[in-house]
């Protein structure tokens, strides 16, 4: 009877190290496996953060790169419009002039001169400055330099046509820093549209702005700013996207 009870006494052992034995061979497995599909999911989480946060930073970076362009390219605009003024008095200066009468007095030549030789180099500094005058005579009207005085009849030349010149116009950098103040004729035929490519299909000139946005996506193209991912790879690979 007492070897029976201690038989009885350790099958209870037996059955707890079975138990613990199969444990260990089943638990590790299914365990680890849970634990690599969370960490998988995890990484691919904290990558696509951080490929977000680089192209949002990156593109905060080209934006500010624009805006500093563009202050500079215009920080000399208001002191460019005084020294507009400064040539038109002198235009005004050399229009009043009756060049027969200043061949007869030599100071009188001399002077002369001597403003013609001053506007000639003002306009050499507007351009090495990229301030260039616009003369639009015989042009199409075109609002965004030209502005308008005034319509006369002149059914010689199509509708819209500048005809009349009152005062030169100036750009800086291609935009408008003066408009050009002109005379537009009407009572002529409609002029022909403005065609948006020429007939081997290419494109037409982009304006100042978009090319310097061309410029500057291509410069940092150009020095490997966008090149954290290919083409083709998971979200966050696209860096000039706005996020």
């Amino acid at each position: 009877m007492q070897n029976e009870n201690n038989n009885d006494a350790v099958e209870p052992e037996e059955n707890l190290e079975d138990v613990t034995a199969q444990a260990e061979d089943e638990g590790p497995e299914g365990a680890g496996a849970a634990s690599a599909s969370d960490l998988e999911a995890e990484l691919a989480e904290t990558k696509d953060r951080l490929l977000r946060a680089l192209a949002e930073a990156e593109n905060v970076r080209r934006r500010a790169t624009r805006d500093v362009d563009a202050a500079s390219k215009r920080s000399i605009s208001n002191f460019a419009r005084e020294m507009i003024q400064v040539a038109d008095n002198l235009s005004r200066a050399l229009s009043s002039i009756d060049p027969a009468a200043a061949q007869e007095n030599d100071a009188f030549k001399a002077l002369l001169t001597g403003v013609e030789m001053t506007g000639r180099e003002m306009q050499k500094a507007f351009e090495r400055n990229h301030i260039l005058q616009v003369d639009p005579l015989g042009e199409r009207f075109d609002p965004q330099i030209h502005e308008a005085m005034f319509e006369f009849d002149d059914p010689s030349k199509p509708a819209g046509t500048v005809g009349q010149v009152m005062e030169p116009g100036y750009t800086l950098h291609g935009q408008s820093l003066r408009p050009a103040k002109v005379g537009v004729t009407k009572g002529g035929p409609k002029a022909a549209p403005k065609a948006t490519a020429d007939p081997a299909g290419t494109a037409p000139t982009p304006s100042a702005t978009v090319q310097d946005d061309v410029d500057a996506n291509a410069n940092s193209k150009a020095n490997g700013d966008n090149a954290y991912e290919a083409d083709g790879k998971p979200s966050g690979s696209h860096l000039d996207e706005e996020l």
